[in-house]
């Protein structure tokens, strides 16, 4: 893959949030919450279009008055709590190529609820696909060693048996330093770059055959779902802001 293959910024926003009324439009540090990404999105010179994908007119109309697309509004079925992500983007992929003969060689996920995502994260995540030739590329950050996998452990059915760790190791075998400990990273959702031919054929699937982990900070680490994480990410954010000021 060059970069003369068209590489497409998708931005899904259902509305009908639960957890807060109105999440992606609702004000988060002055602007609304999808407006961030939005914005993000649109800084980076690689992406050669971005779109959000939503059901919902309100959402749609303030991501245009941001200036991303909303060329389709998403079917009523692929907005739903169970509604799997490889659906929504085979729809909105199979929509621009039907529609505006447009052919979408990559897609760049972007949740709006990540808001501390910066345009290099893009870049470097894109950069990091296109060296790499892998079908996708997973945003992740460290585990630290107290979450490391090698020191959580299952109780014993039987007591005062042998203890073995989540990775099936004997406790007298797990390193009880922490710089001996292998790393491990989690999937933090701040940007995810995919083929599009991963969502094309008999199986749709978000990550195709092969992926490659994009390591970052987990200071970015935010994926606003309650009332406490928007709070958090908030104060997060202001710093992250005032280091840039």
């Amino acid at each position: 893959m060059t970069n003369s293959k068209k590489i497409v910024a998708f931005i899904p926003a259902r509305g009908g949030s639960k957890g807060i009324p109105d999440k992606n439009i609702k004000n988060f540090c002055g602007k609304p919450l999808i407006a961030w990404a939005i914005e993000t999105a649109l800084k980076n010179k690689r992406l050669d279009r971005v779109i959000v994908s939503t059901d919902d007119k309100k959402i749609a109309s303030v991501a245009r008055r941001y200036g991303a697309e909303t060329p389709f509004i998403q079917l009523a079925e692929l907005a739903q709590n169970s509604s799997r992500m490889e659906h929504v983007f085979e729809y909105g992929i199979k929509w621009l190529k039907e529609n505006e003969n447009y052919d979408v060689d990559a897609i760049v996920w972007l949740q709006p609820t990540s808001p501390l995502r910066q345009s290099h994260h893009i870049d470097e995540a894109i950069e990091l696909f296109l060296n790499k030739k892998c079908d996708a590329v997973v945003s992740a950050s460290e585990l630290p060693a107290d979450h490391n996998p090698y020191w959580i452990y299952k109780e014993p059915k039987i007591r005062d048996k042998t203890l073995f760790s989540a990775m099936g190791q004997n406790i007298r075998d797990i390193p009880a330093r922490r710089q001996l400990l292998p790393k491990y990273y989690f999937m933090n959702n701040i940007v995810f770059v995919m083929r599009a031919k991963n969502f094309l054929g008999k199986s749709p699937n978000l990550f195709g055959k092969t992926q490659t982990i994009y390591k970052m900070s987990d200071f970015y680490d935010a994926d606003i779902n309650t009332p406490n994480e928007w709070l958090m990410t908030e104060m997060k954010f202001k710093m992250l802001k005032s280091k840039f000021l």
